[in-house]
């Protein structure tokens, strides 16, 4: 399969005019994420959203009808690339995890209902969410068989009871997309912020702290719900993470790719003004290594989300190319905020620093959304798979 590699001139001005947004608005404020405990306030938030909004990149993933500029994965790669570039960026631009997700999924299959109660504050960014999946051991994380929270049915209604843990943007979320296991598999659940059942326990101390809402252990006892509450079909849940998940690890993917832009050319930057040893940093072999090793994972990344993009667009699953793509990805934006911390000797290593803070909060991209370890496993047994059926590559066939 060959996609059309050319960004559409519409797309690429408002790439532009995000890159602005973030450099001028966004970037000058990012001390104050130094100063938050885990999360940015809600007050915060608001006025980030408020400066988006003014600017014309409000809500770039969601649909035109609910406010959003529309735009496809493919456009979404140069725009979320360029809102990432700041850890503030996509929660500005209302298009952060969990958030960004969750509309997707929503805007799939939510009922009329549903969309008018979450879909549409979530999309104007006057709500947030959460999406309550992952468990502690011995419950699901990477191997979603595990799941051990439980619905169960009483009369018309339901009781979900178990126990979550890492959920992001929890504390404070309006409503969490709940997956627990009924009778015939598993099921999303809509369940409100303020039903008695569901409690949030506490935020986990973990080394990042960009996420609203923080990463969460959740309690759910006796936590009842009505039919209307299901998301999708009753006993789909599995299918419908899949529907999400590998469309959020893109945009993930994204929005990491312009962090480590970002970090790259502060990096770069420093090595053309450095002087050691009678010439620039920037003409030193070993630095120069550096710096063309950045570039090599830049622009492969690149073509990696583009890819997987394309393939989405096309209607596919895409679910082997989000997880090439996410593993590489992840590992590649940590590789280049090392290599720039290196560049930059003492003065990368210091918190305030761009390029620390974003080293510090990119080594979990690494874990959340499947660890690479997971997506090579289901790499590799894909390519067994073909192989033994004599597949040829796709995009030969």
């Amino acid at each position: 399969m060959t996609f059309d590699l050319r960004i559409q001139p519409d797309v690429a001005e408002l790439a532009l005019r995000v890159r602005a947004f973030i450099d001028t608005e966004i970037i000058p404020r990012e001390g104050e994420l130094e100063s938050a405990d885990h999360g940015l306030s809600p007050e915060f938030r608001r006025e980030l959203q408020e400066a988006a909004r003014a600017a014309g990149v409000f809500a770039p993933t969601v649909p035109v009808a609910l406010g959003g500029h529309g735009l496809d994965h493919r456009a979404m790669g140069p725009v979320l690339e360029e809102c990432g570039r700041s850890l503030l960026g996509p929660v500005a631009m209302n298009c952060s995890a969990p958030d960004e997700g969750n509309m997707a999924l929503l805007e799939l299959i939510a009922t009329p209902e549903q969309r008018e109660h979450y879909l549409e504050p979530l999309c104007s960014g006057t709500i947030r969410s959460s999406f309550s999946m992952t468990e502690p051991a011995p419950g699901a994380g990477s191997d979603p068989r595990l799941l051990a929270t439980e619905a169960t049915r009483r009369g018309d209604d339901w009781l979900i009871n178990g126990r979550k843990w890492f959920i992001t943007g929890a504390d404070g979320a309006d409503f969490s997309i709940v997956m627990a296991r009924t009778e015939g598999g598993a099921t999303m659940f809509l369940v409100d912020g303020d039903n008695p059942g569901m409690r949030v326990e506490k935020r986990l101390p973990t080394m990042d702290k960009a996420f609203s809402g923080g990463h969460c252990i959740v309690e759910f006892t006796n936590c009842h719900v009505t039919e209307p509450s299901i998301l999708g079909e009753l006993d789909k849940g599995f299918e419908y993470a899949q529907l999400r998940l590998g469309p959020a690890r893109l945009t993930h993917c994204m929005r990491w790719l312009g962090a480590a832009r970002r970090v790259h050319e502060l990096a770069t930057a420093y090595a053309i003004q450095r002087r050691m040893f009678d010439d620039r940093l920037a003409d030193l072999g070993m630095a120069q290594q550096m710096l063309a090793d950045n570039e090599i994972d830049i622009a492969a990344s690149r073509q990696l989300i583009w890819n997987a993009a394309g393939a989405l667009d096309a209607g596919l699953s895409a679910r082997t190319e989000t997880s090439i793509c996410k593993t590489f990805v992840a590992e590649a934006v940590f590789r280049i905020a090392d290599r720039s911390m290196q560049l930059c000797g003492g003065s990368g290593t210091l918190t305030d620093h761009p390029i620390a803070r974003i080293l510090i909060e990119s080594r979990a991209f690494r874990i959340y959304d499947g660890p690479s370890e997971v997506h090579r496993m289901s790499i590799a047994k894909g390519a067994v798979r073909r192989s033994s059926r004599g597949e040829l590559p796709g995009d030969w066939q």
